[in-house]
């Protein structure tokens, strides 16, 4: 199984009525070589100028964008190339991540590799730490910009840190 921690941008809180801006991955392995970055035009007339800003674009940058079809696509064929039988979706917030790379999948591409399931870094760690008021973040090295790859990058070195420092049992 490939990991592949993912990281998004969006003007909003959901798909559909709002747009996924940009993504990062990365394949969570020492190293974090391989990783994808993609933007994506908007598929919705409504935004929240606050949620746009968080990712450092205008709307008028975003406009100009790849087709979101073309860039999932290319996802797609990223993780097929890169990933050992089935891959695994994990990211800091899967919650609100894994809802628009689902959609986006489905919409776009007829299917989502990734399944049915996602992994929260977050909660992972709780339960490692075995306390629910405890972050992972301190344990990111590279530092965390809404740039989605840094983003995805800083999170996969926690999950890595977390396998070394607490003998997490996960097959890279």
């Amino acid at each position: 199984m490939s990991y592949i921690m993912v990281d998004i941008e969006s003007d909003g809180p959901i798909p559909d009525d709002y747009s996924m801006i940009s993504f990062g991955a990365v394949i969570v392995k020492p190293g974090l070589e391989k990783t994808f970055y993609g933007q994506m035009r908007p598929i919705s007339e409504n935004w929240i100028p606050e949620a746009l800003a968080v990712s450092g674009f205008s709307r008028e940058e975003v406009l100009a964008f790849d087709e979101p079809k073309e860039v999932m696509m290319n996802f797609a064929s990223w993780i097929k190339t890169h990933s050992k039988s089935q891959p695994m979706f994990i990211s800091d917030n899967n919650g609100f991540d894994w809802q628009f790379i689902n959609w986006y999948f489905h919409h776009f591409t007829g299917k989502n590799p990734f399944g049915f399931s996602s992994t929260n870094l977050g909660s992972l760690y709780k339960g490692i730490v075995k306390d629910m008021f405890k972050n992972f973040k301190h344990l990111r090295k590279t530092k965390h910009t809404h740039y989605p790859v840094d983003d995805a990058k800083g999170n996969a070195e926690a999950l890595l840190t977390i396998k070394e420092k607490f003998g997490l049992k996960i097959s890279l």
